[in-house]
This record gives structure tokens, sequence and C-alpha cells, in this order.
């Protein structure tokens, strides 16, 4: 059978404060720039799962959308949907909540629950004009 990748989309709002506790305030403000704003900021992410896979003859699925949804919803977006990064959500504690350090922690959530497909792709959107993405390695 031919090997077919599917993309499963899911949106949430969160907030964080891009800031390096070893830098000084001056340091942090000169590189993040607004993004250091200490009252925080917020975002609409939309957040887009990759996965490839041989196609079940059974069902012509790779992975039914339907439980890729529901298992990005509980092992992300339920933990982060209308949080802080940098205060409340576990998996983020001690890091710099950049986009990049956000798909990283995504893609470690994911990687190993998506049998019996393979997750190949995420990709976070943090403004319509920049996002991230990740493949794994």
């Amino acid at each position: 059978m031919p090997r077919v990748t599917v993309t499963r989309r899911l949106r949430f709002n969160a907030a964080h404060r891009v800031h390096n506790p070893a830098l000084s305030d001056e340091e942090n403000a000169a590189i993040f720039g607004k993004c250091n704003n200490p009252n925080w900021h917020g975002h609409n992410y939309i957040l887009d799962v990759s996965v490839e896979g041989d196609i079940d003859e059974r069902t012509g699925y790779v992975l039914d959308l339907s439980a890729l949804k529901q298992l990005v919803e509980r092992q992300i977006v339920d933990k982060v949907d209308h949080r802080n990064f940098n205060l409340d959500v576990d998996f983020m504690r001690g890091v710099i909540p950049t986009s990049e350090n956000i798909i990283i922690a995504f893609w470690r959530l994911l990687v190993d629950r998506v049998s019996p497909a393979r997750l190949t792709r995420l990709v976070l959107w943090e403004t319509e004009n920049n996002y991230v993405e990740y493949t794994g390695g």
C-alpha cells in the first residue's frame, strides 16, 4: 500500500513572556522586544499535526483523524488553551516559551502516541505571518 500523510489542524489561545532569567532586564528587552512584556501577551495559535502511514485496508484510513484530534486535545490543547506557558504549563517549566521550544515540547508529547502511524511534522502558527515547523530529530 502507498504511504500517505494526513494532517489535523487544531486551535488554542495562550499567553507567554519570552524572557531569559539569566539575562538582565535590559538585555531581555533588547533581544525580545515587545515579546518580553512583563505583563505577558497572547496569541491565537494554530497547530497542524501530520502523521504518515499505510492506508488500513479495512478502514481506508492512515489514522482516524477524530482519534488524532482527541489525542492532541488531551495531550496538548487541554493543557495549554487559555493558559500562560510561563506559569501554567508543567511541561514548559524552566524553558523559554518561544515557538521553537513549544513545538519541540509538543513533539515529545505526541511522537510515541500516534501508532500505527508515524508523526512526521508539526507546524505551529503563532501569528498569520509567523510559524515554526518541526519534523523531529
